[in-house]
Parts: C-alpha cells; structure tokens; sequence
C-alpha cells in the first residue's frame, strides 16, 4: 500500500499490528490521524475487513470529521 511509504517505523508498525485494539497516543502534529486513516485503509482494501466492523474513536467531533475527509481523499488515491 503506497500510503505506509510515507509514515515512519512506529507508524508502520500501528498500522501493520496485528491486535485487534491499538491506541494512537502522540502530541500535535506528529502524525495520528494519518496513522489511523492508513490503519483504516490497510484493514478494508488489504485486509478485507467489512467497514461496518471497524470502530474508530475520537475525543471531538472536529477531529471526527477530519479523519472522515481525509479517509475519503485517501481512498480516493488508492482506487
């Protein structure tokens, strides 16, 4: 998947972790949402998981919708 090329180790291993729960927990600017939307895309397009059985959590609903716009531009990049 193109989108793993841009994230470095740690990312990549949130994205690739095989536990069914991970916590993303950083400080502004380092790169959480992008690691969530490249976990997101890497279990539907690679994984196969249904949408509807993935669950991911927020603290605002500003950030909610932030990952919902760039989950809809990053899967618009990978079709």
């Amino acid at each position: 998947m193109q989108i793993l090329n841009s994230l470095n180790e740690k990312q990549k291993n949130a994205v690739l972790s095989e536990n069914k729960r991970i916590l993303v927990l950083a400080g502004a600017g380092s790169g959480k949402t992008k690691t969530v939307i490249a976990k997101l895309l890497h279990l539907v397009v690679d994984k196969k998981v249904k949408p509807t059985s993935v669950l991911a959590i927020t603290f605002t609903k500003n950030a909610a919708n932030e990952m919902i716009d760039r989950l809809i531009v990053s899967s618009d990049d990978t079709s």
